[in-house]
């Protein structure tokens, strides 16, 4: 059976304080972009803030593009230094991220969860647990070297959970042909949309394909920033947007303007990360059309708390800030 697992990851966590009040970030290590935990902590530093006299100061540099250190490391890194000073600036003015953002209400949104590559019969009694626990979107991951093992694995999770919303991820296994030969096959399983179909570094054939797919297609590693977006926008159905590799909430909120009115829907997908790290997406998630904002779930024991999701819901606190909460664990903060 082909597999691939991640049975750790580690992050770093970022605490910026302003008289006596404590905002939180996240960055959570990754073996495709070189960051482990030493290089993430050597870069968080290098983010200078005390030059400026507030954190609400330092929020509008980086929204701006004007904090100048934040523009040489890595997406990741700016996302953890902007979650930190949205937390700060939030509990400071009493309001919640999303209430910065502009919204009204706290967002609420169906999340997906994921059922890896498996035996059909573990993944006919995975999707029966996930309905049993109120998971309504189910995505499921293919790429196997024999494509009908795919085939098989979908078919018994439509039959396990038959009023379920289905998302398919094969991580950019198939050839065009592939795609354009087994995109109908899933169509009529009720698949409602797929993720990146095709290996990632030719978003023109993505692209073509969608533009005669029977179901969406959904840009996920060959939309990672505003102008993979851009290029993308009206050529495929979705744009999968990660908070830790386009740079952040206000990155995010860039990428979804430029696909406004493009045809192109927004959706909200995460790295493996506790409930800190996937907070600031839960503050965006009443933007997506899809959410798969399941990477907190993952985790043995989530040192966070504050977003939900373990019945298949996130949701946004209406507390201040990020409105997320510390389950007792010690840390120590890079700041």
């Amino acid at each position: 059976m082909y597999k691939r697992q991640m049975s750790a990851r580690e992050a770093v966590w970022l605490g910026v304080e302003h008289e006596g009040t404590r905002g939180h970030g996240e960055a959570v290590t990754s073996v495709y972009y070189g960051l482990d935990a030493d290089t993430l902590v050597r870069l968080l530093e290098t983010v200078d803030l005390s030059r400026f006299a507030d954190p609400e100061s330092a929020l509008e540099a980086l929204r701006e593009g004007e904090l100048a250190s934040a523009r040489t490391v890595p997406p990741a890194v700016t996302a953890a230094v902007e979650s930190a000073l949205l937390d700060l600036v939030g509990q400071r003015a009493g309001v919640p991220v999303y209430g910065l953002l502009g919204a009204s209400a706290p967002p609420v949104a169906a999340t997906a969860r994921t059922i890896g590559i498996t035996s059909p019969v573990r993944a006919a009694a995975e999707a029966r647990r996930l309905v049993r626990h109120g998971f309504e979107l189910i995505k499921i991951k293919a790429g196997t070297p024999d494509p009908e093992d795919d085939v098989e694995r979908v078919r018994v999770v439509r039959d396990a959970a038959p009023g379920a919303r289905l998302l398919l991820d094969p991580n950019g296994a198939w050839s065009t042909a592939q795609a354009r030969a087994l995109l109908p096959r899933f169509a009529d399983l009720g698949v409602e949309a797929v993720e990146q179909p095709l290996a990632p570094g030719d978003p023109e054939a993505l692209g073509a394909l969608a533009a005669h797919s029977p179901l969406p297609v959904i840009a996920d590693e060959d939309a990672v920033g505003i102008e993979d977006a851009r290029r993308l926008a009206g050529r495929v159905h979705g744009v999968n947007v990660k908070l830790a590799k386009c740079g952040g909430v206000h990155a995010a909120l860039r990428i979804a303007a430029s696909l406004d009115g493009s045809g192109t829907d927004l959706m909200l997908g995460c790295l493996t990360a506790s409930t800190l790290g996937l907070a600031p997406a839960v503050h965006l998630a009443d933007r997506a059309r899809w959410a798969d904002l399941d990477g907190h779930l993952l985790l043995a024991h989530d040192p966070w708390s504050g977003i939900g999701g373990a019945d298949g819901v996130v949701r946004a606190s209406g507390l201040p800030g990020l409105g997320v909460e510390e389950a007792g664990v010690a840390h120590e903060d890079v700041a």
